[in-house]
């Protein structure tokens, strides 16, 4: 089996967006270094072993112990020899200078290893020596770089979870305290309260879940014959009430295409969180717009717009504007759900004119 054959078809999810995907093979531009090195060591062995043999049977011949007519050679003996030991040492010297630039940098990268296996991800390599051994420190420092901005990104979310957990669980003790001290009854006001913080817990657990599945690879995406259009048209349906109380117009574009195999409840978590977003930051009077083109679906609206600095990081995790109201994960939920089916999701935004994201279901 040759090593294309174990490549997988698609990019995998952790897989960096500005990198090309089957990798390219560096063999594929230049010798491999196994071939360099198995050339130069057939050449030298090929004169080492010419040399060696005139030298042995010329030795053998003057001990009696063989009879090879040599003697037209005898004035090579002495220059032979010369150019035998000459040889010998230039060998021994260019393994010695060959391995020494081999090693040295090996032996950095072990140092290095050994200081990133103690966590320290600032370190990196100096690219020097053969091709493939910067090669190899080129690759080192890549993953390096990965793991210190993976591991920047762990300590920012176990932040970011903290604050985000910090608030409802501070009004479910202030209230659930007020009750037992007799500051507040315990009506139906205040348990309704309770509750509504234990499902905004709630919420955040079940979005932090499928954050985790999703970056593991083991969030489970059940495709079926589905009718987009019709999912899309429910979808919207249901956010009709919510329109009508913001005075917000929903309008609906869509392509009747034959069914396509998606996972229908992923895809409706995708379009509730596009379209919740659309509503929350759409004036009075304004209209949010749904659209299928038989490709690509996309929601858009006519709010207040992203600025142009915050629209990069819509999608990453906790990441939201000083006026919103949720906990800033609708988006990164909406991206890896359509990243697990395998499509792309786009945004557009232009101050004072509104927002517009796309996103589609396959490669």
């Amino acid at each position: 089996m040759s090593s294309h054959s174990r490549i997988p078809p698609h990019r995998p999810p952790w897989w960096p967006e500005n990198e090309t995907w089957p990798p390219v093979r560096p063999w594929k531009n230049h010798r491999p270094f196994s071939r360099r090195m198995g050339c130069l060591f057939g050449f030298f062995n090929f004169v080492g072993t010419t040399l060696f043999l005139f030298v042995f049977i010329y030795a053998l011949n003057y001990f009696g112990v063989t009879h090879f007519a040599l003697d037209s050679f005898s004035w090579l003996l002495i220059p032979a020899g010369i150019v035998f030991a000459l040889f010998t040492m230039a060998i021994m010297a260019f393994a010695a200078v060959r391995i020494r630039r081999m090693s040295v940098p090996l032996d950095e990268m072990l140092a290095a290893s050994e200081k990133v296996s103690e966590g320290d991800y600032s370190v990196r390599l100096e690219e020097k020596g053969w091709p493939e051994t910067r090669s190899l420190a080129r690759g080192f420092n890549a993953m390096v770089g990965k793991l210190q901005a993976s591991d920047k990104q762990r300590r920012a979310m176990l932040a970011d979870v903290t604050h985000e957990l910090r608030t409802p669980l501070t009004v479910i003790q202030g209230n659930v305290e007020g009750m037992l001290d007799g500051l507040y009854s315990a009506d139906e006001k205040q348990l309704r309260s309770i509750l509504e913080e234990t499902q905004l817990l709630s919420r955040l657990v079940d979005d932090l879940r499928t954050l985790a599945l999703a970056e593991s690879g083991t969030l489970p995406v059940k495709r079926e014959p589905t009718e987009l259009a019709d999912l899309i048209r429910e979808t919207v349906t249901g956010f009709g009430s919510r329109a009508e109380l913001g005075s917000v117009k929903l309008e609906t574009s869509l392509a009747e295409t034959p069914p396509v195999e998606v996972d229908p409840v992923r895809v409706r978590e995708v379009l509730s969180n596009l379209i919740s977003n659309a509503l929350r930051y759409s004036p009075a009077g304004g209209t949010v717009r749904v659209s299928y083109d038989g490709q690509a679906v996309a929601v858009e609206d006519d709010g207040p717009g992203i600025p142009p600095a915050d629209l990069p990081h819509i999608f990453e995790r906790f990441y939201k504007s000083s006026d919103s109201g949720g906990m800033g994960l609708g988006l990164s939920i909406a991206k890896v759900l359509v990243e697990a089916h395998g499509g792309k999701i786009h945004a557009e935004s232009e101050m004072g004119r509104g927002t517009r994201i796309s996103f589609t279901l396959f490669p």
